[in-house]
Parts: C-alpha cells; structure tokens; sequence
C-alpha cells in the first residue's frame, strides 16, 4: 500500500458496503448496531495497521484509507460487550473477514484460537478468549473495480445441469492440470464439449462462495466439500481460483458465448459460525445480535437450518447485505440464483414464512436481477417448513414431490399413477397453470446419485464420520436385487433400464428439468447420500466411464425434448389412457393397482405417445387410431413401425415414446 503511514482515515461514505476502490483510495463501510467501536486492520510486510473507523451513519460505520488500493488485506476487529446471555459476543483479539468482501487471502483451516471463547475452560462459551488470532486468521482483500459491462447473459434455460466446480474437473483427464478443481476448467474445451453435447442451458453450480469446515468433521481429515457453510457472500472460494485470473468472469463469459448461462447456489440462510460453540469468523463479531436469529434465551441461536444457526435475513442490514451481494454477482452477468433453504428467507420477524416477505420482495424488486434466473429450495429444517408452491411468480421451485413419486413409481410402488400424471403435467397441484415453475428433479447433490437409486436401499454414510446418522432415510430407492455394485447381466440391466426410464420420464415432463453431474454416465457415491464432506473420489466425477450407452441415451431423449414442443408438454394438454385404450376414469385413478399409465400430447402435426409400465411383466397398451413409429424404448431398440397397429407390449419396468405418422 503506498500510503501505510496514514495515522488515521478520512471520512468516507456508506453508499457501498464492503471495500470499494475511488479515486481517492478505499472506502470501507460495515454495519454493526451494538458495537462500541470498530477498528480496521490492514496488512504489509511491516505487519499490521490498526485504524478506528471516524464516521458512522446509521448503524453502518464507514472510513476512507487514501492511497490504499486493490490488492491491500484487511479485517476488521469490533469492540463491544461480551454478553453471551444479552446475545452479544464481541472480542477485538479476533480478527474478522469483512462480510461483504470480494475476495479472501486464503481458505478456513480450524483453530481453537478462532472462537470467541476459550475451548476447554469449565464456563464454556461464558468465558473469553484473550488470545490473538490475526497473525494466521484469512484476511479480507481490496478487489479492482470490476467492469461496467457485464458479459451477455443467455435466455431463459430449459436444462439445469447441477455440478460442483472439483467435483465435475478433478479427474477429468482432458482438462489440463493445473485447471482441475478450478472454475477456470469448466471454460476447457473438454467440458464444453461435454456440456455442448448433452444439451445444457445453463449450469447450476454448487456455493463456490469462502466456507468453513466445522470442527466436528476436522478430525477425520474431511472438509465442507459442497460449500454450504458461507463465511462471506461476494467472494469466490480462494480454491476455485487460478493464480492472478478472474476465474468466475471469464468462464461465465467463455460459457455465455455457447450458449450456456451460469446459475449459482447461494447460501444466505446460515453461516459457517456453527452454534455458540463455533469459531468467531465475521457476523458473530461483528454484531451477533442483529445478524442472527437468537432463541428466548439470546445465548443460543434459533435454527431453522438444521446447520446450528439461522441468520436474521428479516433484518434491514442483513437483507441490504444480500442484495449487494446479488447485484455483484449479476454484475459478472451469471444468468441466475438458486436459494438454498428459501424457505429461511420468507421468514418475518416472528419466524413465520411469508411468500411476500421482506427479503423475498426485495429480490424480486431489485432491477439488477430483473433478466436472471430466480430458483428456490422451498423448504428449510423448521417443524413447518415445507413451502413447496408458495413462493410464487418469478420463482421456481425445486419440486420435491415429484422427485419422490417418479422414484416411487419406477421402484414399481402402487397407487402411483394418479400423482405421476399431476407431476409430469407441470404440478398443477402446487403452481397452478405456470408449469415452467417447476424444476423437476430426480436426484440432485442432495441425496443419491441416479446410479445409486437403483443400486442401494439404504444409504452407506459411514465415511462421513457421523456413525451413519447424517443423510436422509427416505430416499425412495430399490438395489434391484442386490446391495451395491453387481456383475449379475440381469442386475444390470434392470438397472440400467430403471436409470433410462427415470431420464425419459425427466426430459418429457412440464417444467424445467434439472440432472445431476454425473448421472449422464452412472457416477456412483457409493451409496453415501450426503458426501457433503467428500472431497475425494467419492464425489470427483470417474470419467472413464463416460461416453457409453447411457449418456448416448441422455443425449438421444434431450435432443428429442428440445425439437418437439408437444413431447416437452410445453403449453400441450395431455389426454390420459389407461392400458385397456378407454380414456382414465374416476375408477381407473382410484385403482391402488395399476401401475400403467399412457399419455397423449398433440400439438400442430405433433403428436406422441407416451406409455409408463412400472410393473414387473410385460403390459399390452391398447393404441389410438392411426400409424405410430416406436421412437425410444428404454429396454429395446426404437424405431419399430406399427401400422394400424392395435396393440403394442411394453416391457416390464420400461417407458416407450411413439410418435403418430402419416
């Protein structure tokens, strides 16, 4: 920094939170309510620079360093009460990550010197730790002013494809080395092909924002591999960055121009701060009362997460610090959001969910989000907190529901039938006549991969450290005979044939579909349906078993998808028959036993068939009038000719698309 020997700051002003580059130097500006001062830390090779803030507006208290410019690492240590039972926890010997910064030094490794307290005293999270921790604590870093033209931004996407930024490249052996487990890979023209080829839209990426591991899973050498524990909300995970690039820009620019935009998974429900317990990273010291919702007893935290603590998204400060951090992001021209645990951020002051709520509104208003994508996770860990259908328009929804029934109809489940048609005609049920809210998804990071829905029927966590506590149990799945991998040529193909019919059910229904990394070509977790804390081969994408007959098959029923509006439902009523040929009745849908189901869309000169055989044998399906062409069968080869046909067999377990012709 060129003007280290400033003793004080000048004035400043609030108008951006964060550090902002001027002409004058950097503007820094932070908000704490309840501090009594703040001080910030700046750092060179002469050491640290400790500088009180001069001014405060409002609750946001803001200086200018003249002279600093980008590049300069800084904290910021925060004076007040350390009142654990009055909800206050402020300590000046942590050195704090300013929340707003775009970008950090460097990645969270846990120290006992981080929390606010001191571990192993007999008072617990009552007593105060006096030790310093900004010799190794991450430091903030002043970021260049980005440009004032962001890269085009791609139309709406009708494919999702959910990856994790190491996971999709690690192992990819076109993707040059040095690239792997960096954003700078997804631009690599192996991955574009790959993405190309499949039909993506747009690219969901896992949180690639700074994170912290918690100390419960440190000794077992794991880390917070999915990146849901965001200790800053504008920054790029140091990891993810190749040395001196604008590694996010430049792929979202590289992307753009393939026609590909990029949504990302943004966390604004909980921090990385764990419960009070945890490290003292930045909301915590900065002001733990305003950031975070506190419980009747303002020592501990309302979670509304299951992640140990919910942030105060209701609070103005806490809303103003979210919305900047979504203009930053649209500013680099990413094409859309996903919310995770939304229904955390429709939450008022009282802890009730609102679909108009403060912060909800708020995005939906802001005119730098008006052309991205908007999508929720519609639901977060509270005893009322499944809100699927509520959000409303722009948002789209993650569609649970019809994860579970398209898995609970291909295991061959009864009583089924009735839900799939609401499902695959766009969720009536939960968004009404505006089907494109719908993202339909059969797997997601969350869960199973595809290959182990069919694989396992429980789930295998054992490796996560949690004595096989953590994941969900309801996963809907069937190993279709045995338990894990298997050479048994029936196995396989049933399991292959199961995987088949739940991408065709995917492509062909309303709404937006969304597919796993990985899924394309049978990545398999070996049965861990929460490797939240893999980062190893368990979640690095296996690429040597890319390019078979099932990514050919996923390329084969998107292509399909993308040339027939009337196959993707788009604005097409379906017509429901029942395997006999007469059109579904009141009692066919009241029948707990069957497990058959055709569909008819017609659109213009479109038209198509589609027949859903969840059972065990083989089923004869009754066919309309005319010539019908057998264009995809997930247990045959397509391409056979029924003329005047007036009956067709399905196979056991199998979904067949015919198309009506001349």
């Amino acid at each position: 920094m060129a003007n280290m020997r400033a003793t004080a700051l000048e004035v400043g002003n609030t108008e951006r939170l964060g550090a902002s580059v001027d002409a004058e130097g950097v503007n820094f500006a932070v908000f704490s309510a309840h501090a009594s001062n703040i001080q910030l830390c700046v750092f060179d090779q002469m050491g640290e620079h400790r500088y009180d803030m001069p001014a405060r507006t409002g609750d946001v208290w803001h200086g200018r360093l003249s002279g600093a410019g980008p590049g300069l690492a800084y904290g910021f240590r925060v004076f007040g009460p350390y009142a654990p039972g009055e909800g206050h926890r402020f300590n000046p010997q942590k050195l704090l990550i300013d929340p707003a910064a775009r970008a950090l030094s460097g990645s969270w490794c846990w120290d006992d010197r981080h929390c606010g307290y001191t571990p192993g005293d007999p008072r617990g999270d009552l007593s105060f730790d006096r030790r310093d921790n900004g010799a190794f604590a991450i430091k903030s870093l002043v970021a260049p002013t980005s440009s004032p033209k962001p890269p085009r931004r791609p139309a709406d996407s009708d494919f999702i494809y959910e990856l994790h930024v190491r996971g999709m490249t690690m192992r990819h052996p076109d993707v040059p080395g040095p690239l792997r487990g960096r954003l700078d890979a997804l631009r690599s023209d192996a991955v574009l092909r790959h993405l190309r080829a499949l039909g993506v839209g747009a690219i969901e990426l896992l949180p690639i924002a700074p994170s912290a591991t918690s100390r419960r899973i440190t000794p077992f050498g794991l880390t917070d591999y999915w990146g849901y524990n965001p200790i800053a909300f504008a920054a790029v995970e140091p990891r993810f960055l190749a040395a001196g690039e604008d590694g996010l820009r430049q792929t979202v620019a590289a992307l753009g121009e393939a026609g590909i935009g990029v949504i990302l998974d943004v966390v604004f429900n909980h921090s990385g701060e764990d419960d009070e317990m945890g490290p003292t990273i930045s909301f915590r010291g900065l002001d733990n009362a305003s950031y975070y919702r506190l419980a009747a007893d303002p020592r501990y935290y309302a979670d509304f997460t299951g992640c140990r603590n919910t942030l105060n998204t209701a609070h103005p400060a806490v809303q103003r610090l979210i919305l900047e951090s979504l203009r930053h992001w649209a500013h680099m021209g990413v094409a859309g959001f996903r919310f995770d645990l939304a229904a955390t951020l429709g939450r008022d002051s009282a802890g009730q969910f609102r679909g108009d709520a403060g912060l909800l509104a708020a995005i939906k208003a802001e005119p730098a989000l008006a052309d991205c994508q908007l999508i929720v996770e519609p639901w977060d860990a509270a005893p009322d907190g499944y809100h699927a259908g509520e959000f409303g328009a722009p948002w789209k929804e993650w569609n649970g529901r019809y994860r579970d029934c398209v898995r609970r109809f291909w295991r061959g489940d009864a009583g089924q039938v009735g839900e799939l048609a609401t499902r695959l005609s766009g969720s009536s049920d939960l968004f009404g006549s505006d089907a494109a809210r719908s993202l339909n998804f059969v797997t997601s990071h969350d869960g199973f991969s595809l290959a182990d829905v069919v694989t396992y029927s429980r789930k295998h966590n054992m490796a996560n450290g949690e004595m096989g506590e953590d994941g969900t149990n309801d996963n809907f799945s069937d190993n279709c005979g045995v338990e894990g991998p298997s050479a048994e040529p029936a196995i396989a193909q049933l399991r292959l044939a199961r995987m088949k019919a739940f991408l065709a059910t995917l492509m062909i229904s309303r709404g937006t579909p969304m597919l796993r990394a990985g899924d394309e070509f049978g990545h398999s977790p070996g049965g861990n349906n929460n490797a939240y804390a893999q980062d190893n081969a368990v979640s690095w994408l296996d690429w040597s078993s890319a390019g078979g007959e099932l990514q050919d098959f996923v390329v084969t029923v998107s292509q399909l998808r993308h040339r027939h509006r009337a196959l993707r439902g788009e604005g097409v009523p379906a017509r429901w028959f029942a395997p006999a040929g007469h059109e579904m009745g009141l009692v066919d849908w009241q029948d707990g036993g069957l497990r058959s189901l055709a569909m008819l869309r017609e659109a213009g000169d479109e038209r198509f068939l589609i027949l859903f055989h969840g059972g065990p044998a083989p089923q004869d399906f009754c066919l309309p009038e005319g010539n019908w062409l057998e264009i995809l069968c997930t247990l045959a080869l397509p391409h056979t000719q029924f003329h005047g046909a007036k009956k067709v067999t399905a196979p056991a377990n199998a979904l067949m698309i015919l198309q009506g012709t001349a």
